[in-house]
Parts: structure tokens; C-alpha cells; sequence
């Protein structure tokens, strides 16, 4: 996918996404290769992560189990908001 950088704010370049250019993305400067000025082409590629993704779930997996753990009173029940 092609992005052309629309302007720059500050610390912050405006893209134009894709060929119609429609799509705008607010991005940092310290993200995009140095040098960069506006009117510059820039080739950007998004890929899944499939392995990123399995960390994040048993990362948050895990926070969950604590929670409920930190929840349970000596009775063993996990307690609703209403206490």
C-alpha cells in the first residue's frame, strides 16, 4: 500500500492512505523513516501477527485469573459489582 505524507504538524506527518489517497492517518514523525518531508511516497505494509497476538491473549489470560482469584472471599465465590 502506497501513502503519501499530505503534511507535517509539528510532531505529527498526515498521511494519505492507498491509491485514492481518502484514507487520513495521523502518524509520529519518529515512526517514519529520517528525512521524510512532505509530498514523499512511502511503501507501508501491515501484517498480522499471529504469535503477537497469542502472548497478548495469554498475557491477558492470565490478569484475568488473578483478578478473579483477588475477587473470591473466604466462601470461594467470585463477588459482582454489587459486593
Amino acid at each position: 500500500m502506497k501513502a503519501t505524507i499530505d503534511r507535517i504538524e509539528g510532531k505529527m506527518a498526515v498521511l494519505l492512505m492507498g491509491e485514492d489517497g481518502k484514507a487520513k492517518v495521523n502518524m509520529p514523525l519518529s515512526l517514519l523513516p529520517e528525512g521524510c518531508k512532505e509530498g514523499d511516497i512511502l511503501s507501508v505494509s501491515i501484517e498480522l501477527d499471529p504469535e503477537a497476538t497469542e502472548k497478548a491473549k495469554e498475557r491477558v489470560s492470565g490478569l484475568m485469573e488473578k483478578l478473579k482469584k483477588k475477587g473470591q472471599g473466604e466462601t470461594g465465590i467470585i463477588h459482582g459489582p454489587e459486593g
